[in-house]
């Protein structure tokens, strides 16, 4: 965050997780607040858990609606996942079952969500490393399914998309290509890991390398068929140097500007 106080760093605007900054006060919300002088500011939560079936925290609730209205951010965004047993938390973000009762579930607590903020959020599209035999649609389905129901947006994360393609063995572009187009207000872009190899070899989202050549395609792919989105490059694990952060958001923001060069914007984090 250091480096982005003076505002010299080319990036359009910038993305927190949320839970980072719950605190009112003290030296990082102070660091972010000379930040937001100079950049927009998205808010990206891993811990509102909307597949949790008792419901959502309230606490966590309110502590997102008071970080919402300090930081005044351009978008919201949260995981369609779970992270929340019998009031403990579980460090990932978990899978879900995608059935009418799963659905039932997320729409209740994205509508608490929204009512709460007084905004539409977005929900990112996890990486997946298994599937439910209990599960009677595809994930795009069931995102399509959110949309209609609760009016939220949709943050495509298509390494996510790439990563769960190769794990459960379903095609990418197909994924892709069913996404509401409309309703995607983000896109994120990160580095993965490949553990092992032939049967056994496993895709793991680390937001750690650069973006690979696959997910460079199926990016331009996405671009092509629902246009500019502002975009982030994801990497919180290994940081590098900036000078390579910066790299791949440029290379993101030539695409961009190829698709319509008067929309869209890069984010490096």
């Amino acid at each position: 965050m250091a480096d982005f106080v003076s505002g010299a760093p080319d990036a359009s605007w910038l993305e927190i997780h949320s839970e980072n900054f719950f605190a009112p006060g003290g030296p990082r919300v102070a660091q972010l607040d000379a930040v937001r002088a100079h950049y927009p500011i998205s808010c990206h939560g891993v811990g509102l858990s909307l597949g949790t079936a008792e419901g959502i925290s309230k606490a966590h609730l309110e502590r997102l609606a008071a970080l919402v209205e300090r930081v005044e951010p351009i978008l919201v965004s949260e995981h369609l996942s779970f992270s929340v047993v019998d009031g403990l938390y579980v460090n990932d973000l978990l899978p879900l079952p995608y059935t009418e009762e799963a659905l039932d579930v997320v729409s209740r607590n994205i509508a608490q969500t929204q009512d709460q903020l007084r905004r539409p959020i977005l929900i990112e599209n996890p990486s997946s490393y298994l599937t439910f035999v209990e599960s009677v649609m595809p994930e795009w389905e069931f995102l399509d399914a959110l949309v209609k129901r609760t009016g939220c947006g949709l943050l495509l994360d298509v390494n996510n998309v790439y990563v769960s393609s190769i794990n459960n063995n379903f095609d990418a572009k197909t994924y892709l290509d069913a996404v509401p187009a409309n309703a995607v207000g983000e896109i994120h872009l990160a580095g993965h890991l490949v553990d092992g190899h032939g049967d056994e070899q496993v895709l793991i989202d680390t937001h750690g390398d650069t973006v690979c050549n696959d997910v460079w395609n199926l990016y331009e792919h996405t671009l092509k068929r629902i246009g500019a989105r502002p975009t982030l490059i994801e990497w919180d694990t290994d940081i590098p140097p900036l000078d390579v952060l910066l790299s791949e958001a440029a290379r993101a923001q030539e695409m961009l500007d190829r698709v319509s060069p008067e929309n869209g914007s890069v984010h490096v984090a």
